[in-house]
């Protein structure tokens, strides 16, 4: 699974679907994605939900660990996240990349930034950790 059309594909019927999450770009060295803000991703207090921005970027990061996964590797699980929310937002467009900051045999570790496209603004910065799995011999 290497196109970007298989990864859109792969989400569709999950979270990353549900929430009309996009996949623009997917390699080991970069994912990009966006997400258009519409009200059922805000909290009831009419902000976006902190939890959007973490699906987001850990979607990102997932996808990029998927498409780095060492030879050998049949998948991972994410055994570690932490997400830094450096401002919201009620409208526009959100923006996301991941790029990896370790590509191990047994671990990866992935950065992503999420940014309002109308303003430029960063929204949150994110780091997640993916234990990388192979099968039982």
């Amino acid at each position: 699974m290497r196109e970007i059309q298989d990864f859109n594909r792969f989400g569709a019927d999950f979270l990353p679907g549900y929430l009309g999450l996009s996949i623009l770009e997917v390699g080991p060295q970069r994912v990009r994605a966006e997400l258009l803000v519409r009200k059922p991703l805000m909290a009831p207090n009419g902000f976006l939900h902190a939890g959007t921005l973490v699906t987001l970027a850990d979607t990102c990061a997932g996808y990029g660990c998927v498409a780095a996964l060492p030879e050998g590797a049949n998948g991972f699980t994410t055994i570690e996240l932490k997400s830094n929310h450096l401002g919201t937002t009620r409208d526009g467009t959100l923006d996301c990349i991941a790029t990896p900051a370790h590509l191990g045999r047994t671990t990866q570790v992935w950065d992503a930034k999420v940014s309002h496209r109308e303003s430029g603004k960063t929204l949150a910065l994110f780091r997640c950790t993916q234990m990388v799995l192979y099968p039982k011999a």
